[in-house]
C-alpha cells in the first residue's frame, strides 16, 4: 500500500475516533441531565468513559491492521 494511501486511511480513522469521542460526550451529558439521582449521574459518566475507551481501542485496532497489511 502506498504511503499516501496509508496516511489518508490513518487520518480517516483518527477523524472517526474524534466523532466517536464527541458522541460519547453528548450521550454522557444527555444521560447526566436526565439523571434523577447521583447514582444515575455516575452511571452516565461511566457509560461516556466506556464509549471513549471503546473508540480509542477501535481506532488502535484499525491502525494496527493498516500497518500490518503493509
Amino acid at each position: 500500500m502506498s504511503r499516501i494511501k496509508e496516511d489518508c486511511l490513518s487520518f480517516a480513522v483518527s477523524v472517526q475516533q474524534g466523532f466517536r469521542y464527541f458522541k460519547a460526550i453528548l450521550v454522557g451529558q444527555a444521560k447526566k441531565m436526565r439523571a434523577k439521582n447521583e447514582k444515575e449521574a455516575t452511571e452516565a459518566d461511566l457509560i461516556a468513559e466506556k464509549m471513549q475507551v471503546d473508540a480509542a481501542d477501535a481506532a488502535e485496532r484499525t491502525k494496527n491492521q493498516l500497518h500490518k497489511s503493509n
